[in-house]
C-alpha cells in the first residue's frame, strides 16, 4: 500500500507516518530496523545527528532497492553546530553520513544559540538542492514567537512532544495561519501504559479491531499531524502502519481530544534546558 502524504506548506508531500529512529543503537540495529520499516510500507525515516546513527540509516535507505525519490528522509541539527558556518559544515557531514545527494527535510533539534544563523545556512542548503524542506522541532509558541519572525522562510514544520495527553493546543493555533505542520514525536507517549490503557482507546480498540497504539496514530492522523512511532519489533513496525482501514467519528475524535492533559514529559521553556542538552551529546565526539 502506498502511505497517504500531507502537503507542506512549501508544496512538498511529506508521507503521513513515518518511522523514528531516536534511541536506536548504531550496532546493527537501526540498519535492520529502517530495513524493516522499509519492507513493510513505511517512506519517511526520521533520524538527527544526535542520534548518532544516520550511517547506518542512509545504508538502510542505499540497500532497499527503492528509488530514493520515493523515500523521504528526514534529519536534525544539533545545538554545537549552530551558526551560519557551522551549520553548512554541518549539513554536508550529515549527507557525507547519509551517503544521500539531498536531505528531504532538515530542522533545527533543539531551538536555543544562533539558531537565525543555523536558519541562513538552511535556507542556503534548500536553495543549493542540499536539502528539499526546511522546517524546527522543540519550538513552543514562545521559542516559536522570540525567532521564527526574523526567519525569511517560514518553516515548514515543526517538530514537537504530541500525543492524546498532551494535544499542543495553543502551538497549533499560532501554526495554522502559515500551514506549518505539527510533526509528532513520542506520539504514543513512549509507551505510556496509562495512555495505552485509557477506556475510551480501549473501547474503541475493541469496536474497529485495532489496537490502542493504532487508535492513536489514526486520531492523530486525522488531526493532521504527521507521526512517526519507533519501535524494533517487525510486528509492531508494521502494525503502526496499518491505521487507514477506519475512521473514527466526530464524537468519537471529540472524547480523545478530552484526554488532553495540556502538558508534556519534556519542557523546551524551562529554565536550563539548552545547557543541560548541550551538555547531553559531543555530535563530534569521533571527529
Amino acid at each position: 500500500m502506498t502511505t497517504p502524504t500531507i502537503q507542506l506548506n512549501d508544496g512538498n508531500q511529506i508521507p503521513a507516518v513515518g518511522f523514528g529512529t531516536f534511541q536506536i543503537p548504531n550496532d546493527g540495529s537501526t540498519y535492520q530496523a529502517v530495513k524493516a520499516a522499509l519492507a513493510a510500507g513505511y517512506r519517511h525515516v526520521d533520524t538527527a545527528v544526535a542520534y548518532f546513527n544516520e550511517a547506518e540509516v542512509g545504508q538502510a535507505v542505499r540497500d532497499s532497492g527503492i528509488p530514493r525519490n520515493e523515500i523521504w528522509v528526514t534529519s536534525k541539527l544539533w545545538l554545537q553546530d549552530f551558526g551560519f558556518e557551522p551549520a553548512q559544515r554541518a549539513i554536508d557531514v550529515s549527507l557525507q553520513k547519509l551517503g544521500l545527494d539531498y536531505l528531504d527535510l532538515y530542522l533545527i533539534h533543539q531551538p536555543y544559540g544562533d539558531v537565525p544563523g543555523a536558519w541562513q545556512a538552511m535556507e542556503a542548503a534548500q536553495k543549493a538542492g542540499k536539502i528539499r524542506s526546511i522546517g524546527v522541532s522543540n519550538m513552543t509558541p514562545k521559542l516559536w514567537q522570540q525567532f521564527v519572525p526574523e526567519f525569511t522562510t517560514i518553516p515548514a514544520v515543526n517538530q514537537v512532544e504530541f500525543n492524546p495527553y498532551f494535544q499542543q493546543t495553543e502551538l497549533r493555533q499560532l501554526l495554522a495561519p502559515h500551514d506549518v505542520k505539527l510533526e509528532a514525536w513520542a506520539p504514543l507517549g513512549q509507551g505510556n501504559q496509562s495512555l495505552l490503557n485509557e477506556p475510551v482507546i480501549q473501547q474503541l480498540a475493541v469496536k474497529y479491531g485495532k489496537d490502542a497504539g493504532q487508535v492513536i496514530l489514526r486520531y492523530e492522523n486525522q488531526l493532521g499531524i504527521i507521526v512517526f512511532p519507533k519501535s524494533v519489533h517487525e510486528a509492531r513496525i508494521k502494525s503502526n502502519l496499518d491505521i487507514f482501514d477506519f475512521d473514527l467519528t466526530p464524537a468519537e475524535m471529540a472524547q480523545l481530544a478530552a484526554l488532553d492533559q495540556g502538558h508534556g514529559q519534556h519542557d523546551p521553556d524551562a529554565p536550563g534546558v539548552a545547557d543541560m542538552l548541550l551538555r547531553a551529546f559531543d555530535v563530534h565526539a569521533n571527529d
